[in-house]
């Protein structure tokens, strides 16, 4: 993938990841989140796909995907991560269950720099143990 290509999936991941945490915080839907960014946002339509992508996992699979993170944060309850990691953990883990053909080294790699940016000091290292543990199971056969 070009340099461009990365750079225009990391912009569509950081939407989903504030759609994601708007959703959390406002206690509203994912889908309701996302209606209202998606208006503001000036995004291709490869962008708008994956961010539908993981819209619609988180969803259609919610249950599923915080199962997936409770297995993997082992001895943290969901509620009481912070916020924006809770939000960065569910995006990526809804990205390796929705689609198949994004790398998850890609998936994890992009979930971290997010953590790092609007985390605490510790968000990098806590999302990239859980989302490697996460990947392991959802995607053993690329590691």
């Amino acid at each position: 993938m070009s340099g461009t290509a990365t750079g225009m999936r990391r912009r569509a991941r950081e939407v989903a990841f504030r759609v994601a945490f708007q959703a959390d915080v406002a206690g509203d839907s994912y889908a309701f989140a996302w209606k209202l960014r998606a208006e503001e946002e000036t995004l291709s339509a490869d962008q708008r796909e994956l961010i539908v992508d993981i819209v619609k996992a988180l969803e259609a699979r919610g249950t599923e995907v915080d199962t997936s993170l409770r297995e993997s944060a082992e001895h943290w309850p969901l509620n009481r991560l912070a916020a924006t990691d809770r939000a960065v953990l569910r995006i990526a883990v809804a990205e390796l269950m929705a689609r198949p053909g994004s790398p998850a080294r890609v998936v994890l790699d992009e979930a971290i720099e997010l953590a790092r940016t609007y985390g605490s000091e510790e968000s990098g290292r806590f999302v990239n143990g859980v989302l490697d543990r996460a990947a392991r199971t959802l995607r053993p056969e690329e590691f």
